[in-house]
């Protein structure tokens, strides 16, 4: 009588086998057999995977570490993974914007992200078959259409971090991230608004609202030079609740800020008389930039670059040929399309460049002006070598000074005169 076959393995560990073809031959490749239970059915289901391993102990290594994943929650169905496609991950990573985004404005351009460029060109693939290749690929595609560095920097950020949301997910929806290798930026802005340009923007600034009885765009210039706060997400989102005339103060509530922590500052003198003309006979909850009929301003972009065209810091260009633009349509190729218009010149961020140079040659410390502008680093002052005007001139003193006493002969100290018995310095001779 044959006696009852014994268990090889306790149940719950897995086992491991060779597969046998046709002719009864095994194969040299281990696969490995475990159980987890289902995430959407709740039942218990038996996975078989190949390893590609040949040494048996390795295999076993394998096998435990599958278990080990079952045990943390982290192991996911591999068939199901391989049918995730990168459009599953870019709606992702869209849900997630909407619940972080500081504002719709920072979804909408994700969305355009998607939609122009991402979305064609991986939308449709397999999320595990996409390589680096694919991505290199991407960044040539990008850069032939004419896209900046920093452009295909930022879609390329986008596409890594729904891929990480992927593989962060529970059950995680794809086993690894492409490596994503991003261009290394030299077009980065450095330019800075002087005091006689900000007078200059000021100036059509005041005179556009006589014309139209509309004061935010001088209000704008105000805040974003005192202040240095980004115009798009913080400026823009400003309502009535937010400012205090009577102490003075303005308050952006945490959120608000691209770094999430809210900022009070005190107002300047013009600041709180653009202020009180801004909030006149409005309800806690309006908006504080709006136009003469009382709809909020949505994007300081196009006024912003008129504005410094018209003040000759900026220009507009035909996108299509790079002539000059007329009033209406190109100069050369009679281009009438208005989108298909280019500018070139100070950007809107240079005004919060030159609001932490501006605080920093008032002689404000560091510290503070991160307060104030929203930093949450210095490096702000290290890229730019923003440096206040006394500090600079104590360099220029000490260093005059140094070269002076360099000139001077070192005098013999009195104790040593006193030694000697003299009573006047020793003189040298010449023999």
């Amino acid at each position: 009588m044959n006696e009852p076959r014994k268990r090889e393995r306790t149940r719950g560990t897995g086992s491991l086998f060779q597969k046998v073809n046709g002719k009864g031959q095994k194969s040299k490749f281990w696969h490995i057999q475990y159980f987890k239970n289902d995430p959407a059915t709740g039942k218990r289901i038996r996975i078989r995977e190949a390893t590609g391993l040949t040494s048996r102990p390795e295999a076993e290594k394998f096998l435990r570490t599958r278990l080990g994943q079952i045990d943390r929650g982290e192991l996911f169905d591999v068939k199901r993974v391989e049918a995730v496609r990168v459009e599953d991950l870019f709606k992702l990573l869209i849900d997630h914007k909407k619940d972080n985004a500081p504002n719709e404005k920072a979804v909408t351009n994700l969305e355009g992200k998607l939609r122009m460029h991402l979305r064609p060109a991986f939308g449709s693939m397999v999320a595990a078959n996409v390589t680096t290749d694919h991505v290199n690929a991407y960044k040539r595609k990008r850069e032939k259409e004419g896209a900046a560095k920093a452009t295909i920097n930022h879609e390329l950020a986008e596409l890594r971090h729904a891929f990480n949301l992927g593989k962060q997910a529970t059950p995680p929806k794809v086993r690894h991230v492409p490596y994503i290798q991003l261009f290394k930026e030299n077009n980065v802005r450095t330019g800075f608004v002087e005091d006689q340009d900000f007078r200059k923007l000021e100036a059509l600034a005041i005179e556009h609202a006589l014309l139209t009885g509309e004061h935010w765009l001088r209000l704008f210039l105000e805040l974003s030079y005192s202040y240095g706060w980004r115009a798009d997400s913080e400026l823009i989102a400003l309502r009535v609740r937010h400012i205090n005339l009577r102490d003075g103060k303005i308050r952006l509530d945490p959120g608000m800020a691209k770094n999430k922590e809210g900022r009070e500052v005190h107002m300047t003198s013009k600041v709180r008389e653009l202020l009180a003309i801004a909030t006149h006979d409005k309800r806690p909850n309006d908006f504080v930039f709006t136009r003469a009929d009382g709809k909020p301003v949505k994007d300081f972009r196009r006024a912003w670059e008129n504005l410094c065209v018209g003040a000759g810091l900026g220009k507009h260009l035909c996108a299509k040929c790079g002539a000059p633009w007329g009033e209406k349509k190109c100069s050369q190729c009679s281009n009438h399309l208005t989108k298909r218009r280019k500018y070139e010149g100070l950007l809107r961020h240079d005004m919060r460049r030159s609001a932490a140079k501006r605080l920093r040659r008032a002689g404000i410390p560091e510290s503070t002006i991160m307060v104030v502008g929203g930093w949450k680093s210095a490096s702000v002052f290290r890229r730019y070598a923003i440096v206040s005007d006394a500090e600079q001139r104590d360099v220029a003193e000490r260093l005059e000074q140094a070269g002076q006493d360099a000139t001077v002969p070192p005098q013999p100290r009195q104790d040593e005169i006193s030694e000697r018995g003299e009573s006047t310095p020793v003189s040298l001779k010449v023999q």
